[in-house]
């Protein structure tokens, strides 16, 4: 028997799951951080799939990736690069390994590198990792294939001194009760049982995730859970090319219960949890569109919950449909994503003139058109401030992560039903597919109250639509039905004392003013600065789901010795009332968005003498730390002669 290996204890950890769109990349990543989730990980998880339905097996745009990042603390990003690859075929190790850091682990299936494979791939010869240059010393190779069809036609058996075999894992074969088609299918588990072995989590926790999902198909979940035991045994018998077993201790700071949440599940909560403290039936109306389906598949599950919700035959009909559920007293929202956010703009504009509570989410991706729809950009941000007809203001607030998305949809959703105004929620494919450890609140009393502004009994028998509370200009709410409050809302302009038709060009400006000047006063808490916030030499500023990657560059800086502070924007309009402050603070201003300077026209227009240093990229990839890292210094250390390999540019 072989020695037992050491169990080394890490801060982090990456890891990135490649293969064939129909490998199951996404279902692994997840169950791994699901699984360190709820140990007390801090988790942050980034999908990477191809929007072919299914592309030609072993091609190389075919492969399908998901990376997650584990922590013994709060993780903040995906990682720039793992420290271990899985790499099903051919085609993913040539593709997905510019993602691993050199030195990385790397775990092949060598049933899927023959000679086709790496034709495929475009491997010019059979020596792939020669061509590489990658050290077979650190490649774990396993013929994955033959393993798995082996562990499910054979009784399973407990290798002495690995104490963690057999605790989940059932007895006898259970490939007679399945074909080769889904026997082959489980193949994505047992790299999963590998890499369960080398960072030694416990299979009960997989076993039971497995249980819950093929609640309906046992032998499904029989399936999965015995080959997942023969991944974890191959890495404990063989030691594979690896020395040691690896440990990440959880460090969580704050106390409690903690699961692994996507952006999307998290908004759906958001929602839910929004509705049940206004006390209102919750309403979605919508037309599937990635990356933001999911919405409307997690909502539909909780009609127990009082949700309606409706997939529409278009985006038109999925906003129009919401403005009427709002009309009559429900929490109304349409979730889409850009293409979508076009075409809903006009019944946006109704439910503007109407001064309605809609709540429109937009799951930004990769544009213009069809663009890139698995991938993600910012690119929707002046479309979801400007785009539509006339002075249409709405309030705008960006998501900052995938666990934040909870409190972005709550805090949206008090915003539009509180000041009766459409809202625009950004996210976008990043923190929508992505992941994050999630502390489930103890009880809805943690969550702020909603009160929406229902007309008083003063007005009954002589109420107008547009009577305002006159601090906040926010008018007062009849539901249809009210005996003594009946009115007529639609999308011609009304008069703001009678709310009958109106062509008065007085009254007309005045209702575009009182609909600005009414966003314009929500109170939206102050711009937080972190780190050096009061002597930085560089102020790094960004929105919504960058937040993570420009919070880690700029640690990085500062652990190099450099002053330097972060502002997020996450209330976009209105702005904080300490914007202009905080911009004009620092001798020096980056701001930094997945487009090409939007959120810097923006802060332009909004801040007089502002002109910051921009960074841009849209590859509808996160971005990358180090490049962050790079480009800041070439602001903070100008004299330097080495050019920077990213865009920075002054603002005009």
């Amino acid at each position: 028997m072989a020695e037992k290996l050491e169990v080394k204890e890490l801060d982090q950890v990456v890891v990135r799951f490649s293969g064939d769109s129909g490998d199951g990349m996404q279902l692994a990543g997840n169950i791994f951080s699901t699984v360190s989730a709820t140990v007390g990980n801090g988790i942050s998880t980034f999908p990477d799939y191809p929007a072919d339905i299914r592309a030609p097996q072993g091609s190389l745009t075919g492969v399908s990736g998901f990376q997650v990042h584990i922590g013994a603390g709060k993780v903040y990003t995906p990682g720039d690069l793992c420290d271990v690859l899985v790499a099903m075929n051919a085609a993913a190790l040539k593709t997905q390994y510019r993602y691993a850091k050199p030195g990385a682990t790397i775990i092949i299936d060598t049933d899927s590198f023959g000679p086709k494979d790496l034709e495929k791939a475009q491997f010019k010869t059979s020596d792939y990792l020669g061509e590489m240059d990658i050290d077979p010393d650190r490649v774990i190779a396993c013929p994955m294939t033959q393993m798995v069809k082996a562990a499910l036609t054979a009784p399973s058996s407990s290798p002495e001194g690995n104490t963690n075999v057999g605790k989940s894992a059932p007895s006898g074969a259970v490939g007679g009760t399945l074909d080769n088609k889904t026997i082959l299918k489980t193949r994505n588990m047992f790299a999963l049982g590998l890499v369960c072995w080398l960072f030694d989590r416990d299979l009960d926790l997989v076993a039971n995730f497995l249980k819950e999902k093929f609640a309906k198909k046992p032998a499904i979940a029989e399936a999965n859970i015995k080959v997942i035991q023969a991944g974890y045994d191959f890495g404990h018998n063989t030691h594979s090319s690896a020395s040691n077993v690896y440990r990440i201790e959880s460090k969580v700071k704050e106390p409690g219960r903690y699961m692994d949440i996507t952006g999307n599940k998290a908004t759906a909560y958001g929602l839910i949890a929004a509705a049940e403290k206004a006390g209102l039936p919750l309403y979605l109306g919508s037309y599937p569109i990635t990356p933001a389906t999911d919405i409307l598949h997690e909502l539909s599950k909780h009609k127990s919950c009082g949700v309606i919700t409706v997939q529409c035959e278009d985006e038109i009909s999925g906003c129009a449909s919401a403005v009427g559920a709002a009309f009559a007293g429900a929490l109304a929202v349409t979730s889409t994503s850009g293409p979508g956010v076009c075409l809903k703009s006009e019944a946006m504009n109704l439910a503007v003139i109407d001064e309605l509570p809609l709540l429109i989410i937009d799951v930004q991706r990769g544009g213009p058109s069809t663009g890139l729809p698995t991938k993600s950009e910012q690119t929707d941000l002046l479309q979801a401030l400007y785009g539509r007809n006339g002075e249409s203001p709405m309030p705008v607030i960006a998501a900052l992560s995938p666990t934040d998305c909870f409190d972005a949809a709550f805090d949206a959703a008090k915003i539009a039903l509180e000041h009766l105004t459409p809202v625009v929620l950004l996210t976008d494919a990043f923190v929508a597919n992505g992941s994050g450890a999630f502390l489930l609140p103890e009880s809805m009393d943690e969550l702020e109250d909603i009160n929406p502004p229902y007309v008083t009994p003063e007005l009954k028998g002589h109420y107008t639509p547009y009577f305002r509370d006159p601090e906040t200009l926010v008018r007062y709410w009849a539901i249809p039905g009210q005996e003594g409050y009946t009115h007529i809302l639609g999308g011609l302009e009304k008069d703001g004392r009678t709310g009958a038709i109106s062509t008065d060009p007085e009254n007309h400006d005045e209702m575009c003013r009182l609909r600005a000047e009414k966003v314009a006063r929500i109170p939206v808490p102050d711009l937080v600065v972190e780190g050096d916030r009061d002597r930085a030499d560089l102020l790094i500023v960004g929105f919504g789901s960058t937040y993570g990657h420009l919070y880690s560059a700029m640690q990085e800086l500062r652990k190099k010795g450099h002053r330097v502070a972060l502002a997020q924007f996450r209330y976009i309009n209105p702005l904080p009332k300490n914007t202009a402050r905080v911009l004009r603070k620092y001798p020096n201003v980056v701001v930094a968005e997945q487009n090409l300077g939007q959120l810097a026209a923006y802060l332009r227009s909004k801040v007089d003498e502002f002109v910051p240093y921009q960074f841009n990229q849209v590859k509808g990839q996160p971005f990358v730390v180090s490049e962050l890292v790079e480009a800041f210094e070439n602001i903070l250390e100008p004299r330097r002669t080495r050019i920077s390999s990213v865009s920075l540019s002054m603002g005009d």
